[in-house]
């Protein structure tokens, strides 16, 4: 039987993505470069973990993160899923698309290190209130070919990072296609597809600028988390 086209949200509806959306599935170790930069090997099959809505950020609002920890850049391509569904067939993954955003998974290294020395779960590592800055809604004119786009990050205007998707190792059909066979996909939902090699420390006073060249730019500024109050 033939699957009918699923009805997508409306744009106006997805750009408000970053207050819509339920979930945030971050792809790992997507890129076998950057899989062997951290000493990992590349899998098999997608690998993914979530992050929580409260870890999205957007501009002008600034980047906060925890003293004493050691914490990395990657920059993502994001895809916002337009219309809700369950084992997606990869040859359909693309119809569930409503668009793109530019993103920046955070990730606490000092944390997760402690989490897989533990084989702990890494929420503590993904999941704190802004480690998710991502930029405005970038529709399907505006990226016509996600597998085949280059994104790239400069901190303090020294270029960081700057590769294209069309090194990825799962491609966006799949990534849709698998993570629709565990979970049920919703308009809103963000999956970031994983980042390319370059990941590094960022510090207090840092200033990151993410871009898709001739598309889009973001632009963040680093500084150190407030301590908690006494209670």
């Amino acid at each position: 039987m033939t699957m009918a086209i699923p009805v997508l949200a409306s744009e106006a509806t997805l750009a408000r993505f970053v207050e819509l959306g339920k979930k945030i599935i971050g792809i790992g170790r997507n890129y076998a470069a950057h899989a062997k930069e951290l000493g990992n090997e590349a899998p098999s099959k997608p690998f993914f973990f979530l992050k929580p809505t409260t870890s999205y950020v957007t501009p002008p609002n600034l980047i906060e993160i925890p003293t004493g920890s050691e914490v990395h850049h990657e920059v993502e391509l994001g895809v916002v899923i337009g219309a809700k569904g369950k084992n997606i067939p990869v040859e359909r993954a693309l119809d569930y698309i409503g668009g793109y955003a530019l993103a920046l998974d955070l990730t606490c290294r000092t944390s997760q290190a402690e989490a897989k020395a533990k084989s702990l779960p890494w929420s503590e590592a993904k999941g704190r209130d802004g480690f998710c800055p991502v930029g405005t809604f970038l529709t399907k004119s505006q990226i016509p070919n996600p597998n085949d786009v280059t994104i790239g990050l400069r901190v303090n205007d020294a270029t960081r990072q700057l590769d294209t998707t069309a090194k990825m190792i799962f491609n966006v059909q799949q990534l849709i296609s698998h993570v629709s066979t565990v979970m049920t996909l919703e308009p809103g939902d963000l999956i970031l597809t994983g980042t390319p090699k370059g990941v590094g420390p960022i510090v207090p006073g840092d200033v990151l600028l993410a871009f898709i060249p001739g598309v889009y730019e973001m632009k963040f500024k680093v500084v150190a988390q407030k301590p908690a109050s006494s209670l």
